[in-house]
């Protein structure tokens, strides 16, 4: 009796790839987040897609390598480099910063202030080889841009392994 409430992935005697979305538990949660979806639509808040819908901002990361470094450039508009923080490990590149934001109108028969704020912590892992000594970081017109050049070992040990077609 209990064994049918299990999904299939776990049963042995189906195909846990073949019947995965069939299984009810899988269409209701799916039922629910297009529920939750459709009710903050109406307050002009984006659909959560892994994300808060309540003061959470995740900025666009490109992340580009080639045999002379890494280069790191995330979008980050409406901040100010005072707003960011860059942090470097042996294995991992943080990036954190927090959005505030305030505005105020005041008229004749009015006073209207709204405030928001809006934190986020990036990690990108990186590749071993690189020179934390010389990552160099700028920011300009809200783009932050990171440099991370390897070492001369590492591009030493680098090997291009030519492709053959058959």
């Amino acid at each position: 009796m209990f064994r049918s409430l299990l999904p299939s992935v776990w049963r042995r005697s189906e195909s846990p790839i073949a019947r995965t979305d069939d299984h009810p538990f899988f269409a209701l949660q799916r039922e629910m987040n297009q529920m939750f979806d459709n009710f903050f639509r109406g307050f002009d808040l984006a659909p959560t897609d892994g994300r808060s819908a309540f003061g959470a901002f995740s900025p666009s990361i490109d992340v580009m390598e080639d045999e002379k470094q890494v280069s790191i450039k995330a979008e980050l508009p409406g901040l100010d480099e005072k707003d960011v923080e860059v942090n470097l490990t042996d294995n991992a590149l943080t990036i954190r910063g927090e959005k505030k934001e305030e505005k105020e109108d005041k008229g004749k028969d009015y006073w209207h202030r709204e405030s928001s704020y809006g934190s986020f912590v990036r990690v990108i892992p990186l590749p071993e080889g690189l020179n934390a000594e010389q990552a160099d970081a700028r920011f300009k017109n809200g783009v932050l841009t990171i440099s991370l050049p390897r070492l001369e070992e590492a591009k030493a040990k680098m090997k291009k392994i030519e492709i053959k077609t058959e």
